[in-house]
């Protein structure tokens, strides 16, 4: 959500050498649009960091991609070599596997990873922009924002503002899965709601009601089907408790609990908790506990919710109470 142009302004700010960062470890449950891009439109993304690098004078391209994605990594080695064979670029560009953990998918602690240390989160200031692999000032994209590089440099800014329904503002790749007839990556109006995208990807399975959804992958909550005309976009669902993340959709019928679905995502969130900062280690613990109870102690809950969200270092730990907090809020006589 933060503008490229912006992201390249800063970092060309700071004296070189410069490094730069693909983020390429897509950790976040029901995410798969990267996986999806890279099998079928690898030199889309390769083209985007080149461009990318070239605008900020980065000396070395890392790209961190997840070890679960052998058919990726296969492809970019591939790719990667074949560059380097034509003499296509003067930037080196090297591929470095993650372990899949999913604080790596945190920029600093990615960084961390990609120096051969713990994958832990850093503390800020400072931030990567100034001082990011081995030090360096360092240029962090993640996949997507590359290939639309790519795009607008192929085919012109108005393939981002073009065949826009609604004053919509540009194009999403949504990762959709649960209820629904024809889970895949669909490339939407940014701004689509969720009636939007359960349409585009078929419908409801037959014999299933909507219920309720996840709009941006586990981090992001549940919301209930009545809330079915909020964008999908960044700053929209913030209002709601929520946000849009990796826009990665889990559609979700009257067959399923929403606190089974929580306590599902805070188990996650406890198992890959780095366990630096004791809200989060902690915090994920004793809410898993709480929630596996019959009867939720709300209030302790939302003590535990806001310690988690005032005090975790990093993203996880700030992001592991939305599924409590909406829970609670929406669906309380599940609770």
């Amino acid at each position: 959500g933060f503008p490229a142009g912006k992201k390249w302004e800063i970092v060309r700010s700071f004296e070189g050498p410069r490094l730069m960062t693909v983020n390429g470890d897509e950790g976040e449950p029901g995410t798969f649009k990267d996986r999806f891009w890279l099998e079928r439109r690898p030199h889309q993304m390769l083209e985007g960091a080149l461009i990318a690098a070239h605008i900020v004078e980065c000396e070395k391209i890392y790209i961190y991609m997840r070890d679960e994605y052998p058919e990726v990594l296969e492809i970019l080695k591939r790719e990667i070599n074949a560059i380097e064979k034509e003499n296509i670029a003067d930037i080196s560009i090297e591929l470095r596997r993650g372990a899949g953990a999913y604080i790596c998918g945190e920029e600093s602690a990615m960084i961390e990873s990609i120096e051969g240390k713990r994958g832990i989160p850093r503390h800020r200031p400072p931030f990567v922009a100034q001082v990011g692999v081995f030090g360096r000032p360092t240029l962090v994209h993640n996949v997507e924002t590359l290939h639309w590089v790519a795009k607008i440099c192929q085919e012109g800014p108005e393939i981002l503002s073009s065949m826009i329904k609604n004053q919509r503002q540009g194009w999403r790749s949504f990762s959709v899965s649960g209820r629904i007839k024809k889970p895949g990556v669909y490339l939407l109006p940014a701004g689509s709601t969720i009636t939007d995208v359960i349409a585009a990807a078929g419908g409801m399975l037959d014999g299933h009601i909507f219920k309720s959804y996840q709009p941006g992958g586990a981090s992001s909550g549940i919301l209930p089907a009545r809330l079915n005309n909020i964008p999908l976009d960044f700053d929209t669902l913030q209002p709601h408790g929520s946000f849009i993340g990796s826009a990665a959709v889990v559609v979700m019928s009257e067959k399923d609990k929403a606190r089974d679905a929580a306590l599902n995502m805070l188990r996650f969130f406890e198992d890959e908790s780095c366990g630096q900062c004791t809200p989060c280690r902690v915090g994920c613990e004793k809410a898993v506990k709480l929630m596996q109870e019959e009867k939720w102690d709300k209030a302790l809950l939302e003590e535990i919710s806001a310690t988690m969200v005032d005090a975790s270092i990093c993203g996880l730990g700030q992001a592991a109470a939305n599924p409590i907090r909406l829970t609670i809020k929406h669906f309380s006589e599940e609770i």
